[in-house]
């Protein structure tokens, strides 16, 4: 058998937990699948994946979801649906005290 030698380091414990389920569903220990890892990293010299940036998860749009959200939780905002490129508002709805917009289309009733 291999020598081996502990390698410590810090994750979040959601982080952590989500790779245990990871791992367990695939029938490997997180050991084995950072040793997997660190030998194709070794072997190929490069991370064996795409390493980028989500263009969905900036600070900007996440600090924009959580002021929507709170606006939400608040009781403000309105019912929307997408129609020819842009947003409408349907009218009076339980998220908003403002009167119906009858300028505004509605929702078809028999869709």
């Amino acid at each position: 058998m291999a020598q081996t030698v502990n390698v410590n380091f810090k994750l979040d414990p959601e982080v952590k937990r989500g790779m245990e389920q990871a791992c367990a569903d695939m029938g490997l220990s997180m050991s084995a699948a950072f040793t997997i890892f660190a030998k194709k990293v070794s072997r190929e010299r490069r991370i064996p994946f795409e390493v980028s940036a989500d263009p969905f998860y900036p600070e900007s749009n996440m600090a924009h979801l959580r002021r929507g959200i709170a606006a939400l939780n608040a009781g403000k905002g309105a019912a929307l649906r997408f129609s020819n490129s842009s947003w409408v508002r349907l009218g009076h709805s339980r998220f908003t005290s403002e009167k119906p917009n009858n300028s505004a289309p509605q929702r078809n009733s028999s869709a």
